[in-house]
């Protein structure tokens, strides 16, 4: 007998799977286009990939070293969730919710000074969120940069694991990009990224004292969306703040240039986003990562959301939310486990409630997890 759980105005049916909540589908899904099996994509990745350095962070599974994958391997990574129809499921979950939208004033006026500065710049550092890389890039940001030399930096990379680090150095490595892995609280990655910077920009000089002219500082600017922590980055690179940064969206309003000794200086920007974000899986990917503003979304529904996403995971799953929040969660979606939470530690507030499950998601008590796994 199917079960109907509302998440706002969706309506999602409980299907017959083993697990009785988090598989909450639509009615009519279409069939997917066929993937190939990921033993053999798992395979050639293993036997045709370079060697990447990744810096920084905790070599450790999603649960943080206790799971068997925690020697990282790719194929161990491919196993872990059937992304490719978790994905689907976002995207049906998200269907009928209300819009995820934010662009604040000041990011249309950013992002013109922004590109008239793209001009100076000798690199640019686009910084990411390493738990959702592909949800954090401006879709036009390879317009805007053109042939300019780029550094790429997942930055959060202390809150993914060693297997999702050596997939996403894989997948960025094919494709030529220069990759860092950096965690803007601790320091970590910095000074790779500063020699780095510095070694893609040192024929800048060079053509300099060929036409005659005196040596300049490198000119790197750092580009991303909010909240990624491009001015953590910097403050740590400098060792004092010299750029505001807090946990949360839209801190950063003005761009600025700051030196870094003799030889180096970076334009901290503030976040640059899309007017309108038309893919509403990526939105509520950057809700849970805190990545927009919170005014822009319904905290219940992205918490709603974030349960059931979980709940697939195998090093998460139901157990270890049933674990935290001591809910029996027979029988329910993320919506009905949002309410059931609430009853039981906030007096029925379920606005508490999710940003309590949004909070410790955050700060990663379930473990070291990505949101999103590089494309086949």
């Amino acid at each position: 007998m199917a079960v109907q759980v509302q998440l706002s105005s969706l309506w999602l049916p409980s299907p017959t799977v083993t697990v009785p909540f988090v598989h909450c589908k639509s009615k009519t899904k279409p069939s997917t286009t066929s993937l190939a099996s990921s033993a053999s994509l798992s395979s050639s990745l293993s036997s045709s990939a370079p060697i990447i350095q990744t810096v920084g962070g905790k070599q450790s599974s999603w649960h943080g070293g206790n799971s068997n994958n925690s020697n990282g391997s790719i194929e161990a990574y491919e196993e872990e969730c059937d992304w490719a129809d978790l994905d689907a499921d976002l995207y049906y979950w998200t269907k009928s919710l209300r819009p995820v939208q934010w662009y604040p004033g000041h990011i249309a006026k950013t992002e013109k000074e922004l590109k008239d500065q793209l001009k100076l710049m000798d690199v640019v550092i686009e910084v990411r969120d390493a738990r959702i890389p592909l949800s954090t890039t401006h879709p036009l940001m390879d317009q805007w940069l053109g042939n300019r030399k780029r550094i790429l930096v997942l930055n959060r990379e202390d809150m993914i694991s060693m297997a999702d680090r050596n997939a996403w150095a894989t997948y960025f490595a094919k494709q030529g990009t220069k990759v860092i892995f950096s965690n803007g609280q601790l320091g970590m990655g910095t000074m790779k990224l500063s020699r780095l910077a510095k070694a893609l920009a040192s024929d800048v000089n060079v053509k300099r004292r060929s036409k005659g002219l005196l040596p300049r500082a490198v000119r790197a600017g750092i580009v991303g969306y909010p909240n990624v922590g491009k001015s953590s980055l910097i403050n740590r690179l400098l060792k004092r703040r010299m750029c505001p940064a807090a946990p949360r969206p839209g801190v950063t309003r003005v761009l600025k240039w700051v030196r870094f000794g003799k030889d180096l200086e970076f334009l901290d920007s503030p976040g640059i986003i899309p007017m309108r974000i038309s893919d509403q899986a990526a939105a509520i990917k950057l809700a849970i990562c805190d990545d927009i503003g919170e005014r822009s979304y319904d905290v219940a529904d992205v918490a709603a959301i974030l349960v059931q996403m979980l709940a697939r995971i195998p090093t998460v799953g139901i157990t270890a939310l049933q674990n935290r929040y001591k809910i029996d969660m027979d029988g329910t979606c993320g919506k009905t486990f949002v309410q059931k939470l609430a009853l039981h530690l906030f007096n029925g507030d379920t606005h508490q409630a999710a940003f309590r499950i949004l909070t410790d998601f955050r700060k990663g008590k379930f473990g070291w997890i990505s949101l999103e796994r590089p494309p086949r």
